[in-house]
């Protein structure tokens, strides 16, 4: 069974970063998923593509993968670049380019 320890990103739909922090173990999915023919919701047969565990480390997520003998994949981070802004920028005489409001 393979399983891919990552940090998760922030969502796109919050400016906060929480629950960035953690580390989390995905399994990966070992059947494919079909869509059940009564209700049509997707389905599988597998059920540890529901798990997914948290830690406080990366060595913790690696620890565990290791311990129950899980094949496993490490994602680092992307490293976040912080662009700082200022709202009195839209208002800066120097400014290269038209104010469109």
């Amino acid at each position: 069974m393979l399983a891919r320890i990552y940090q998760p990103s922030k969502t796109a739909m919050q400016s906060g970063r929480a629950g960035t922090h953690r580390w989390v173990l995905d399994y990966a999915p070992v059947t494919p998923r079909r869509p059940e023919p009564l209700m049509g919701w997707v389905s599988s047969g597998d059920t540890m593509n529901q798990v997914r565990l948290r830690f406080a480390t990366k060595e913790e997520a690696i620890a565990y993968a290791q311990k129950h003998g899980l094949q496993f994949v490490v994602e680092e981070p992307k490293a976040r670049t912080i662009k700082p802004k200022a709202y009195a920028d839209n208002f800066a005489t120097n400014r290269m380019q038209a104010w469109t409001h």
